[in-house]
């Protein structure tokens, strides 16, 4: 039977006085708690730090420290196996169900620490048990997560049921990976802010739900208490991409959401020098048709076994760079957010543009729900009220068609033409180009990105210098 997942679950939850508990659900007091690290060493772990405070230090504190020297920063494992000096040692590290450092691909300290803080912030004020696993990219996230629970174990015929805003290439692998080689039933939902659209393509065959949220590039969210009622009813995850939001802003674990992933390519790591991603995962799901140890511990089952099996780990060197960047996430998100914010205004107001896509903005068809679920993380300890933020991506349709969205781009000079986001340059994009242009390829039918659409990934700069910019690119030649 599925566990409870009490407050999470109840409609008073979307209240923003229970998605910011001023002590997270089950830590009591200023206090630390041991625990053994990837080597089996026990260490000490905050459990009633802030957001900050565990994102800078909530699994590499003091007593961590002592055991490399006092390094002040976490160290950089790079080696790719672990001595043992004795076969006990080297046995027990080695056991089917050990998770400690024997080979890089099977586990590494550096990134240990990764995974941990990345539970932490994912977690935070999450009424449950929570752990993570990390992979080389993003995309390998997303199929880490999806791929075990398409087992033909739990039964045959598996379908999926999955909003339609998608990033590009989670679209290709749903499609193509699952549904064209496998044989899995892919059933796109026609409108992802409908429930009942959601609720009438459930059946004993479907294996998960899955969402983007916010949604790349149209910045739309969906109902996740409402989607984790589903799931909870059918027995089975619902999994949300919430990359765009960061757990600064958003995390659907607290929402009822049991699975999340994020590429750490994005804001996680925004400094542009890794890629990585992350699987998040709530204990004890319950699932229907699942192996209990898969249930139990879903992202420390992926990762002693199918991530361990078919080797796409984080390298410790990516995972000590992303560590770097994670540190300052919170306040690096709320700067984007607030340029983005005053960005999208600015545009909505432009004679140049004729659309713009951002959650922040009350023309947006979603916005309502934005409102009620993305929050700047503990904005309500600042001596104030608690804040909305509403993401860095703002999209543009420049008036003219596609031939006016090629010549914008062309002409702009601080904002830079790439296809990462996330990153502290902004960047800018056209996705029906790039970025989602497999997609069209593979279905011409099938288009849910404009092809004048502009993608714009805020960074740090001033707000003053990028509307600069985006007023001289959109200005009519």
């Amino acid at each position: 039977m599925r566990r409870s997942t009490g407050k999470a679950t109840e409609p008073s939850a979307v209240r923003r006085a229970e998605h910011q508990p001023t002590t997270p659900p089950g830590r009591k007091g200023n206090t630390r708690e041991r625990r053994a690290d990837g080597g089996g060493r026990q260490v000490a772990a905050v459990t009633a730090a802030r957001f900050t405070t565990l994102a800078i230090s909530g699994s590499y504190d003091h007593a961590e420290s002592a055991h490399h020297l006092g390094a002040l920063s976490e160290p950089a494992h790079l080696a790719t196996a672990q001595s043992f000096p004795s076969m006990d040692a080297m046995l027990a590290a080695t056991a089917e169900d050990g998770d400690g450092w024997v080979y890089s691909r099977r586990g590494n300290p550096t990134v240990r620490i990764l995974e941990q803080t990345v539970a932490a912030l994912e977690g935070y004020g999450v009424d449950a048990e929570v752990s993570a696993t990390v992979t080389a990219t993003g995309m390998g996230a997303i199929t880490l997560a999806t791929m075990p629970l398409l087992s033909a174990a739990a039964g045959p015929k598996p379908n999926i049921v999955a909003s339609p805003q998608c990033y590009g290439s989670t679209t290709m692998v749903f499609d193509k990976r699952y549904g064209q080689e496998r044989g899995v039933d892919v059933r796109w939902v026609a409108d992802p802010l409908s429930v009942e659209d959601w609720a009438r393509r459930i059946d004993d065959g479907t294996r998960f739900l899955y969402a983007e949220v916010p949604s790349n590039p149209t910045v739309q969210l969906v109902d996740i208490p409402a989607l984790s009622a589903l799931a909870d009813r059918a027995g089975i995850p619902l999994v949300v991409d919430a990359t765009l939001a960061t757990p600064a802003l958003l995390r659907p674990l607290a929402l009822g959401a049991h699975v999340v992933v994020h590429s750490l390519t994005k804001a996680a790591g925004a400094s542009g020098r890794s890629m990585g991603g992350a699987v998040i995962a709530r204990h004890d799901l319950g699932l229907r048709g699942q192996p209990e140890e898969l249930s139990a511990d879903y992202a420390g089952y992926l990762r002693r076994g199918p991530l361990r099996d078919m080797g796409a780990v984080l390298s410790p060197f990516n995972a000590w760079t992303i560590l770097s960047d994670i540190r300052e996430l919170r306040g690096r998100v709320d700067a984007m957010s607030r340029t983005a914010h005053a960005v999208a205004r600015h545009l909505a107001g432009h004679a140049g543009v004729v659309e713009v896509f951002y959650p922040g903005l009350e023309s947006h068809r979603s916005h309502h729900i934005a409102r009620r679920d993305m929050w700047l993380v503990d904005s309500e300890l600042d001596g104030g009220e608690a804040e909305n933020r509403f993401g860095f991506l703002v999209c543009f349709r420049p008036a003219g068609g596609v031939r006016a969205a090629h010549a914008v781009m062309d002409r702009l000079g601080l904002i830079w033409r790439a296809n990462n986001l996330g990153q502290v340059r902004s960047t800018a994009t056209i996705p029906g180009a790039t970025t989602h242009k497999q997609v069209a390829d593979a279905d011409p039918d099938r288009v849910t990105v404009p092809p004048d659409m502009i993608r714009l990934s805020v960074g740090i700069e001033h707000l003053d210098d990028v509307i600069e910019d985006l007023d001289q690119a959109l200005q009519a030649r």
